[in-house]
């Protein structure tokens, strides 16, 4: 028996093929064998199918299937609205409501007694929808007539990516009241726009009166605020910063932006289907910022401004008395400073401007005149002028120190200097212009009469010595008085200085070969870096910090603006106290005999023509020190130095620093404005600051009442005129 084709594979089921009859015909003629097909097609659909039929099975089957179908279906059903509906829930919200910052009102920068020399005031704000600035274009141009600025103005503000798209867009800040009643009689014509309070920076104290108007008490210091660039939200992502937002962008604003910034509340706006607002759901109000209480005097810190900037008025016009030059004087400043805890009372920089010029965004044209002027920089902290005859003291310290002078040791300034070993022209240094020979003098008349030789010689004594006394013995000495390092002071970008030598000039050179040619150090510079010329260079507030280390006694604190951070109700947040970055030590011989030197410049040096007698008889006098400068730079007029020390009592001490570039001679261009400060100063101590702060200062709406001393500009004597 044989499988048919139906069943090829074992089964039960066998049908029998039927046997072949052989035909009873004769054989036919023999062909060519071919094979015949078993299979038979009718076989197939003739043939009768006896299994069994199974339609229960099939109708399983089918069951199955769809009931594994209607499980898959109901279980991505839960899956949606079970697992997945918080994020769904979530995901439509967000095409509803959308949540955007309110900015919190910034706190107040203050003076030492609480009076603002910062605070804010309430404005009126004009705002239009960019919605329906695109749905109503015209309202575009009409609004624009009405706030006195053209169309591209106002689109260009529009399309301005640091505004929320879901807010309306600030048009114009500190609207006159005129146009805001005007906008709101007249509404129906200017769908989208709206007028609302805000408040923005307010600058209450009286702008200087003088030569040089326009600026405003402490203006580099206090610093001014700004809408968040770009680049700042990158840098400060996480800080809660939105586009639109104000930062600090210099001075005390930036510096302490934590502290006066705030913490931005919430609202929770709802929005159509068209980008509108259609209503607020929920607001979480703003925690103003906190208020910063400086160490500054606002009376003291007006009589700086006005004394610089009248004095550079003068020299401006007034010849230089030994040369007989012009004296161009760009740039000046001047800062007031408690030796005894490093509180900076005074800060002037000139030029200078008035912050307000920021509020509401800087005008192109203002903001080039500034940035031609120099008036942003503070010249105060950034600043870097060499030094001259101030750097003396750095000098001085450092002979007595490793013992290549003493007390008592004496030099015959004769009025000029041959260094050892050294021939040619080149070897030999004079003292400056107007200078008479002081003949035998020790290291305190050397600083009295600012004897250039007497320097000279000790910067020839230590490089002849090197092998005893090292490569870099002023150099040492400098960085224990804080030269050639930034301070500390609280104030962003401040400048390092530098002083000047071998190494410093070997890195200056690989930087920029062309600026900086030479990399040797010889005789000559060593003698150039004992009087302060040559390559060193610092800064104003290095020289007041310097000459406050030597005034108390021998400690380096760092120079402190602010005072403390107390809260909107007066509560004291943080309280700064003085903070000490070195020591420099002396013995009391060393002391005192550098001190008598600094006291001698007052009463009978090279500043008798601005101090002297005059100071002894001024009402309030107290013991004063100091010291002239006068640096020489190629082809300019000197830049004119004065530092002076001392106070009422051990406890009071002020140390004061003028200097004017390209001003001339110390004891003529920076002595004069040194003493008019020491004249308010002798009539108006400086108290302790008020901590915390009387409500009523910081409340009040009237400026600080202006010094009541006079400054004068004066020129000098003949005497005078040789201090350097």
């Amino acid at each position: 028996m044989k499988r048919s084709l139906r069943h090829p594979f074992r089964n039960p089921n066998h049908y029998l093929r039927p046997k072949r009859t052989k035909s009873a015909t004769s054989k036919a003629p023999r062909q060519p064998k071919l094979r015949q097909n078993r299979f038979s097609v009718g076989a197939v659909f003739e043939a009768t199918d006896s299994s069994e039929s199974r339609p229960g099975l099939r109708v399983r089957v089918v069951g199955l299937v769809v009931v594994g179908m209607f499980g898959l279906l109901g279980l991505r059903l839960w899956t949606i609205q079970v697992l997945q509906a918080p994020s769904a829930v979530q995901a439509v919200a967000a095409n509803q409501i959308r949540v955007v910052a309110v900015d919190p009102t910034r706190g107040l920068i203050l003076d030492r007694d609480g009076n603002p020399l910062v605070n804010n005031v309430v404005t009126e704000q004009i705002t239009l929808s960019r919605v329906t600035a695109q749905q109503e274009p015209d309202v575009v141009g009409r609004l624009a007539a009405v706030i006195g600025q053209t169309t591209a103005q106002l689109d260009d503000t529009l399309n301005d990516p640091k505004y929320s798209p879901y807010e309306p867009v600030p048009v114009l800040s500190d609207a006159p009241l005129a146009t805001v009643l005007y906008l709101q009689e007249h509404a129906d014509e200017f769908p989208g726009v709206s007028t609302t309070e805000t408040t923005q920076r307010n600058y209450p104290q009286t702008e200087p009166t003088g030569p040089f108007p326009g600026g405003y008490p402490a203006a580099q210091t206090l610093g001014y605020v700004g809408s968040v660039s770009s680049s700042q939200l990158t840098s400060l992502a996480g800080q809660g910063y939105q586009p639109g937002d104000q930062i600090g962008e210099s001075g005390l604003e930036s510096q302490y932006e934590s502290y006066l910034r705030g913490t931005p509340g919430q609202q929770e706006l709802e929005v159509d289907s068209k980008g509108e607002v259609a209503g607020v759901l929920k607001t979480v109000p703003a925690t103003p910022g906190d208020n910063l209480v400086t160490n500054i005097d606002t009376q003291l810190q007006e009589e700086a401004d006005s004394a610089l900037a009248s004095q550079i008025a003068y020299v401006r016009k007034t010849p230089d008395p030994v040369g007989h030059k012009s004296r161009p004087a760009p740039d000046g400043a001047v800062v007031v400073m408690d030796s005894q805890t490093g509180a900076v009372l005074a800060a002037s920089s000139f030029p200078s401007y008035n912050p307000d010029v920021w509020v509401g965004g800087i005008s192109d044209a203002d903001y080039a005149a500034i940035q031609s002027s120099g008036a942003q920089n503070n010249y105060v902290i950034d600043g870097q002028y060499p030094p001259g005859s101030t750097f003396k003291l750095t000098t001085a310290t450092s002979a007595l120190q490793t013992g290549l002078i003493s007390p008592s040791t004496t030099f015959d300034d004769t009025g000029s200097y041959t260094a050892k070993n050294c021939t040619g022209p080149d070897c030999t240094l004079k003292d400056d212009v107007g200078d008479s020979p002081a003949g035998y003098i020790n290291v305190a008349t050397a600083l009295t009469v600012s004897s250039d030789a007497f320097f000279y010689w000790i910067g020839d004594q230590y490089w002849s010595n090197r092998v005893q006394y090292g490569n870099t013995p002023i150099q040492t000495t400098a960085a224990q008085y804080g030269y050639g390092a930034p301070t500390g002071i609280d104030l962003p970008d401040e400048a390092s200085g530098r002083v000047d030598s071998q190494a410093v000039r070997v890195k200056l050179h690989d930087e920029d070969p062309t600026a900086f040619p030479y990399d040797t150090w010889y005789t000559g510079d060593n003698m150039e870096l004992a009087f302060g010329q040559g390559g060193t260079i610092i800064t104003p507030i290095q020289e007041a910090v310097a000459y406050a280390t030597f005034a108390n006694g021998g400690t380096r604190y760092a120079p402190q603006v602010a005072a403390a951070v107390t809260d909107q109700s007066g509560k004291v947040v943080k309280r700064f106290t003085p903070v000490v970055t070195g020591k420099i030590g002396y013995t009391p011989a060393q002391y005192q005999v550098l001190m008598q030197g600094f006291q001698g410049v007052i009463t009978t040096g090279t500043g008798a023509g601005a101090f002297g007698k005059s100071w002894e008889d001024q009402p309030g006098s107290f013991p004063l020190a100091g010291k002239t400068g006068t640096a020489s730079v190629d082809g300019e007029e000197p830049t004119s130095w004065f530092v002076g020390f001392g106070g009422p009592n051990p406890t009071t001490q002020y140390v004061v620093v003028c200097v004017i570039n390209q001003g001339g001679y110390g004891a003529d261009a920076a002595a004069p404005v040194v003493r008019n400060i020491y004249n308010y100063l002798a009539a108006h101590p400086v108290g302790p600051p008020v901590i915390p702060p009387p409500a009523q200062a910081i409340q009040a709406t009237q400026p600080v009442p202006p010094p009541t001393s006079t400054t004068t500009s004066t020129t000098t004597s003949t005497t005078v005129a040789r201090g350097h």
